[in-house]
């Protein structure tokens, strides 16, 4: 702990406690615990997380219908709040010659409760049908022949063109309908080869995210035992709506890794999909942390950064461009900078027809034509997946 202290006033410069005895005081202990090896002690944020839904579209051929990959990203975002897996451990307590045991006899997966945002588009509730309508027969009949999933008002005539709920049958020698409740498993459910009733969900999983790192949760073959939509109430001015859900799993799978930079969807499925997340770059980078050579945080950047750092004349100063040029060495090792720089000159060429900037033509006609580098070599590289699985207490990953 004290080298830490010390290390820390000595990237501060030869300023206030520099030459004092080290040690911990007041908050250097907790930044000391905290922020040391990359916040590796520090708490995950709550907010901080993502929810996947594995829906089962390549064994029930009406899903693959409804659902393409868009959407099925999409669900996990009208995700307000989620509870992680929680376990029951029976353990019964014996007698050997009075001294007490403890012997384990099972564990009990406890449901999860899951609150989504009720979204205007109807996403979750079109989920939920969904649901319903598969594993139940009673919203797939007609009433006021209109669709099922239809609540305007059609035509009264429901004896013939739907089922007539509001004709009493019980009498009746034959019924129009009796095929109600749950729809159990047959042999020819899903698809051709595949017997039985193939699960909804496949499994749901749920990623906390930090340091550009996830730990993941995966709840396998997961049911729901409980649907609440919510209340409407002219007093809660403010409120919004949403639904709560319980869910019950068979086991638990534990993950961890790290989040792909290019594609991060590879490691966190469905996560920063495009059409929902703004992947430009923060102009708070470290210059030299961003692959390219003129764009922002690029390798004119952290020339730059280390000139100003230089200037400063100072330790700390000296410890900046050190750092700046160390962050540059990595991100550019093993790449060709006359490669990166072309792809510049290509987006620059593209900002000049999307918004007509004069300034940029010259420079950007002279870098395709080689007049700044060469002609690129052909580059392959690969983006490391970073997914590693956890296997505690012999369980598979």
């Amino acid at each position: 702990m004290a080298v830490g202290y010390f290390g820390q006033n000595f990237l501060k410069g030869f300023g206030e406690g520099f030459f004092t005895a080290p040690g911990l005081k007041d908050y250097q202990h907790a930044s000391d615990t905290f922020r040391s090896n990359g916040y590796e002690l520090a708490p995950r944020n709550k907010f901080l997380f993502h929810v996947f839904f594995n829906i089962n579209t390549g064994q029930i051929p009406g899903l693959s219908a409804a659902y393409g990959s868009d959407e099925i990203a999409t669900i996990g975002l009208m995700v307000k709040s989620v509870d992680l897996p929680s376990y029951s451990v029976s353990v019964d307590t014996m007698n050997q010659y009075n001294r007490k045991r403890l012997v384990q006899t099972k564990i009990e997966y406890q449901p999860i409760n899951m609150v989504f945002h009720d979204d205007q588009g109807d996403l979750i509730r079109n989920m939920w049908y969904n649901y319903y309508s598969y594993y139940y027969k009673d919203p797939s009949q007609k009433y006021e022949n209109v669709p099922a999933y239809n609540g305007t008002l059609g035509n009264l005539n429901t004896l013939f063109n739907g089922f007539g709920y509001n004709t009493r049958d019980t009498y009746n020698n034959s019924r129009q309908v009796s095929d109600w409740g749950y729809i159990g498993e047959s042999y020819n459910d899903g698809t051709p080869g595949v017997s039985g009733k193939p699960p909804f969900f496949r499994d749901i999983r749920i990623y906390g995210l930090s340091q550009k790192k996830f730990a993941s949760y995966v709840l396998i073959n997961p049911m729901i035992t409980s649907w609440k939509h919510d209340q409407y109430a002219y007093a809660d001015g403010g409120g919004t709506m949403s639904n709560n859900v319980e869910i019950k799993y068979e086991t638990v799978k534990y993950y961890s890794g790290a989040i792909g930079g290019g594609t991060p969807s590879n490691t966190v499925s469905g996560f920063a999909d495009p059409t929902h997340y703004d992947l430009t770059r923060s102009g708070l980078a470290r210059p030299g942390s961003t692959q390219t050579v003129f764009g922002q945080g690029g390798l004119v950047d952290a020339g730059i950064g280390i000139i100003q750092d230089l200037e400063r004349g100072d330790l700390s100063g000296i410890v900046g461009a050190v750092q700046t040029a160390g962050t540059a060495y990595n991100t550019f090792k093993g790449k060709s900078i006359a490669s990166i720089a072309n792809q510049d000159a290509k987006l620059a060429i593209k900002n000049i027809a999307q918004y007509s900037l004069p300034g940029y033509t010259r420079q950007a006609i002279g870098a395709v034509n080689g007049m700044f580098f060469p002609t690129p070599t052909k580059v392959t590289s690969q983006l490391p997946v970073g997914q590693t699985g956890i296997i505690p207490n012999g369980q598979g990953g």
